[in-house]
C-alpha cells in the first residue's frame, strides 16, 4: 500500500482530488460535525454532529460506463442517535453530541457500531431490508386483523422485493458508568469488550452486559482539591487484547497491561518527553496537553497530538518521541490571543494512514497537514468551497509569518480562527481522506491518472 507515494507526491505536490462535494445544512450549532470514522474495509464512513444525529455514506461501486465515479460517497443512512437529556439529581444538562463513533468488524450482512455522547454509549445495528413478507393469514395486507369467521383458506406467506430499506436500530445502550463526560471509545481485538473513557475513569464493557462495568483506571484524588490532570484520550492495541494506553493533560502517555491487576492504577511504561527550559511560558501546560493518541497499525509506534505539535512515539523508548512535527509552530507568537478566545483549548485529532507512512491533522483556517515519515516532506491543504468542485487539484498553502508576503502565501494575521478541523478519517487501505469542516464534511482520494 503506498508504495508509489513518493513519486505521487513529486507529480501532484500531495494534492488530492476531491470525490464528493460537501453536507451543508446550514450553519446551526447541532449541525457541526464532532466526529469523522471509516469502517474496517473503507466501504462505510460514519459522521455524528452535535445534534446526536449519525450520517453513514456508502462508497459506490465502480460501474462500466462510469469507471470514474468508483470512490464517491453518498448518503446510506441517517439516525437520531442520542438526545439531549437532564440529570435531576445533579440539575445538569447532557448534550446529544455525538463525541465518538466507533465500528466493529462486520460479521454478516449487518454493521454494527458504538457511538458516545458525554454519558451513554450506545451499540447501533445498521442493515438492509429489500423484500418484505405477504399474504398472512390473520391480518390483510394494510395489517389490519381479519374476522377469523371470514378465514377460510390457509395461505403460506411468501416474500416479495421491495425498495431497499436501510434501518438503524439500537441493540445495546450502555449507560450510568460515567460521573464525568466520556472522551473516548475503543473496542477491544477480542471483539468482546470495549473501554470508555472519561475525565477522572476507563471502564471496561462487555458487549453482552450492560448494567455493569468494571472500572480499570481510576485517578481520581481522596480529595479533589489535589487534582492535577485528567485523562484525554486512550486507545487499545491493534493486536494485544490486554494493552492499551491513555493520555493526559500533563502531556503524559501511560500504557497499561489488564494482566498486572484488574485495576490498572500501577502503568506498564510512562512517556514523557522533559520540558526544555527555554521554551517555558505561562501557555507551557495548556499547550502540552495531549487532545488524542493512536497507536499505528503494526502497533508498534504511538502517535499523540498536543496542541501545536504531533509526536510518534517507539513503545520501546519511554524517554522522549522518535518524531516530532511542528503542525502551526506561527501560532505561538499568537497564544495570548489564542487564550483570549477559547482557542487554545481546542481539542485536534490526529490519523495514520494504511500504512503507518504518513500522519495527518487539523489546523485553523480549514487547514490541515500530512507528513511524510519517510521523506520527512509535510504539505499543507485547505478544505474550502472554492476547492469543492468534482476532480478539482487541492493546491499547498503557505502560511507567512512577518516580512513580505507573497502572491500564494496567506498571513498569519489573517487566519480565521472560527474555522477550524478537529475531525479528520484515512481509509484504511486507499489514498481517501475525510476532513470535517464546521458543518461541512469534504472527501478527497490522490489523484489518478
Amino acid at each position: 500500500f503506498l508504495a508509489g507515494f513518493g513519486s505521487l507526491m513529486q507529480d501532484v505536490l500531495w494534492c488530492f482530488s476531491q470525490v464528493k462535494g460537501t453536507i451543508d445544512a446550514g450553519v446551526t450549532e447541532s449541525d457541526i460535525i464532532s466526529t469523522v470514522e471509516f469502517n474496517h474495509t473503507g466501504e462505510l464512513l460514519a459522521t455524528g454532529d452535535k445534534g446526536g444525529r449519525v450520517v453513514i455514506f456508502q462508497r459506490e461501486q465502480e460501474s462500466k460506463n462510469q469507471p470514474h465515479r468508483r470512490g464517491e460517497y453518498n448518503v446510506y443512512s441517517t439516525f437520531q442517535s442520542h438526545e439531549p437529556e437532564f440529570d435531576y439529581l445533579k440539575s445538569l444538562e447532557i448534550e446529544e453530541k455525538i463525541n465518538k463513533i466507533r465500528w466493529l468488524p462486520q460479521q454478516n450482512a449487518a454493521y454494527f457500531l458504538l457511538s458516545t455522547n458525554d454519558k451513554t454509549v450506545k451499540l447501533w445495528k445498521v442493515s438492509e431490508r429489500d423484500k418484505r413478507p405477504e399474504g398472512y393469514n390473520l391480518k390483510d395486507e394494510d395489517g389490519r386483523l381479519r374476522d377469523p369467521s371470514m378465514i377460510t383458506v390457509l395461505r403460506v406467506p411468501v416474500l416479495r422485493p421491495m425498495d431497499l430499506m436501510v434501518e438503524a436500530t439500537p441493540r445495546r445502550v450502555f449507560a450510568n458508568a460515567h460521573t464525568y463526560h466520556i472522551n473516548s471509545i475503543s473496542v477491544n481485538s477480542d471483539y468482546e469488550t470495549y473501554m470508555s473513557a472519561d475525565d477522572l475513569r476507563i471502564n471496561l464493557w462487555n458487549f453482552e452486559i450492560t448494567n455493569q462495568s468494571f472500572n480499570i483506571v481510576d485517578i481520581k484524588p481522596a480529595n479533589m482539591e489535589e487534582l492535577t490532570e485528567v485523562i484525554t484520550a486512550a486507545e487499545f492495541h491493534p493486536h494485544h487484547c490486554n494493552t492499551f494506553v491513555y493520555s493526559s493533560s500533563k502531556g503524559t502517555i501511560r500504557l497499561c497491561d489488564m494482566r498486572t491487576a484488574a485495576l490498572c492504577d500501577r502503568h506498564a511504561k510512562f512517556f514523557e518527553e522533559p520540558e526544555d527550559p527555554s521554551n517555558r511560558s505561562f501557555f507551557s501546560e495548556i499547550i502540552s496537553s495531549i487532545s488524542d493518541v493512536k497507536f499505528s497499525h503494526s502497533g508498534r509506534y504511538i502517535m499523540t497530538r498536543d496542541y501545536l505539535t504531533v509526536k510518534v512515539w517507539d513503545l520501546n523508548m519511554e524517554n522522549r518521541p522518535i518524531e516530532t512535527y511542528q503542525v502551526h509552530d506561527y501560532l505561538r507568537s499568537k497564544l495570548c490571543s489564542l487564550y483570549e478566545n477559547d482557542c487554545i483549548f481546542d481539542k485536534f485529532e490526529c490519523v495514520w494512514n494504511g500504512s503507518d507512512s504518513v500522519i495527518m491533522t487539523g489546523s485553523y483556517n480549514n487547514f490541515f497537514r500530512m507528513f511524510d515519515r519517510n521523506t520527512k516532506r509535510d504539505v499543507t491543504l485547505e478544505a474550502a468551497r472554492e476547492n469543492s468542485k468534482p476532480r478539482a487539484i487541492l493546491k499547498p498553502r503557505k502560511v507567512c509569518v512577518g516580512g513580505k508576503r507573497r502572491k500564494d502565501e496567506i498571513s498569519v494575521d489573517s487566519l480565521d480562527f472560527s474555522k477550524k478541523i478537529l475531525h479528520t478519517a484515512w481509509h484504511p487501505s486507499e489514498n481517501i481522506i475525510a476532513v470535517a469542516a464546521t458543518n461541512n464534511l469534504y472527501i478527497f482520494q490522490d489523484k489518478v491518472n
